[in-house]
């Protein structure tokens, strides 16, 4: 357009010079991040939230800097998985996080609410603008990577997610279960619209281990991940068992201090980015 000025956030029309990035969120100017991983599921119930905290822990223990952006906010536990109950303060350039035991940094609308318990009973767009200030709002304090806890599904918050934030690239949350198939189509479709990369999958609640003898007894029967993700020509980076210890250590507050090595192969893909 002959009139353009260069500032699409101006314009309240569209046009072939519209620039995608003129719809990402403005960072905190206190903030610095260097890296966003957006952890994704079709679907609710695969453990997302295990997987995103195993991942962070895992890539702690690499000597980077850590952040958790729980982005589920009708259903937020991430702090109940490290042991977090409030934010460190706020001043008038922001507000900052909450800090683990290791000194990850951790935001949750649960660090918000005078009674955890508390539902959240917000529209969508109010839900999606919540978590946009999590990313203009918060002070972020020398970030390497920032994990964002994605809620299930394809809706408001995964689009303002993928519109507001830069993200590098997402890891997928599956389990063996028949309708896989759709599910994770779903899921790696709006990220291709969105022109995220996908990093491959991760298949929670894959097995489990027989205390006795050892054997892996597939619970939900036999995996079609392969198949899917051969589609798709994409990895599948792990695949992590039913795990009483991880649920307990998640249920106390303790999740940094598990093995992460399940998800060492997660790390070196996301490292690889």
């Amino acid at each position: 357009m002959s009139s353009c000025n260069g500032n699409c956030a101006s314009c309240s029309s569209d046009c072939g010079d519209r620039k995608k990035e003129s719809l990402l969120a403005a960072l905190n100017p206190k903030s610095s991040i260097k890296k966003v991983i957006a952890v994704v599921s079709g679907k609710g119930g695969v453990g997302k939230s295990t997987v995103t905290s195993l991942l962070a822990v895992a890539m702690a223990r690499q000597g980077k800097r850590v952040g958790i952006l729980d982005a589920d906010i009708t259903g937020p536990s991430v702090p109940t998985a490290f042991g977090v109950n409030e934010c460190q303060g706020a001043s008038e350039d922001g507000l900052y996080p909450a800090l683990t035991r290791t000194g990850m940094q951790v935001m949750s609308i649960n660090l918000l609410l005078d009674n955890p318990a508390d539902p959240v009973v917000w529209r969508g767009p109010v839900i999606a603008g919540a978590v946009k200030q999590f990313w203009t709002d918060v002070i972020w304090e020398d970030v390497d990577y920032l994990f964002v806890d994605m809620p299930p599904g394809t809706g408001d918050v995964p689009l303002t997610v993928f519109q507001s934030l830069p993200v590098d690239g997402i890891v997928v949350v599956t389990s063996p279960q028949d309708l896989v198939s759709m599910i994770v189509s779903k899921a790696v479709k709006m990220a291709n619209m969105m022109h995220v990369p996908v990093l491959g999958f991760v298949e929670n609640y894959a097995y489990l281990t027989c205390p006795d003898c050892g054997k892996k007894i597939n619970v939900f029967g036999k995996s079609g991940l392969d198949e899917v993700a051969a589609q798709m020509e994409l990895p599948i980076l792990a695949r992590l068992p039913i795990d009483p210890a991880v649920a307990e250590a998640f249920d106390n507050g303790q999740m940094e201090t598990l093995n992460t090595d399940a998800v060492s192969d997660v790390i070196k893909a996301i490292l690889n980015q």
